[in-house]
């Protein structure tokens, strides 16, 4: 893979990951509509998933190809991204279906 393709992986990931993670955070604050709650948390654990899953893959993809391990490296600092995003948005819906 070239280093753009790498790059665009991660970045797509994390995008895919945090924008349904927002349409279920605002779904449901401006609907009430426990679908969007329980498709959020869904989310949390399928994405968590889907998120290691590309970094191990990416990892192992570096460690073989030793000369894309930097971009392998810099993809997965994007993917580390939606650790605190999604920690946040989980404190904030339980809190939200809590009230």
């Amino acid at each position: 893979m070239k280093d753009k393709e790498i790059l665009n992986l991660g970045k797509c990931v994390f995008g895919c990951s945090f924008l349904l993670g927002n349409i279920c955070l605002f779904g449901y604050m401006i609907t009430k509509e426990e679908v969007f709650a329980a498709t959020g948390f869904t989310l949390l654990f399928f994405g968590s998933v889907l998120n290691l899953l590309v970094i191990l893959g990416l990892l192992i993809y570096g460690f073989i190809h030793q000369s894309q391990l930097n971009v392998c490296l810099k993809s997965i600092g994007i993917l580390l991204i939606n650790i605190p995003a999604a920690i946040l948005y989980a404190i904030i819906g339980i809190h939200l279906i809590q009230n």
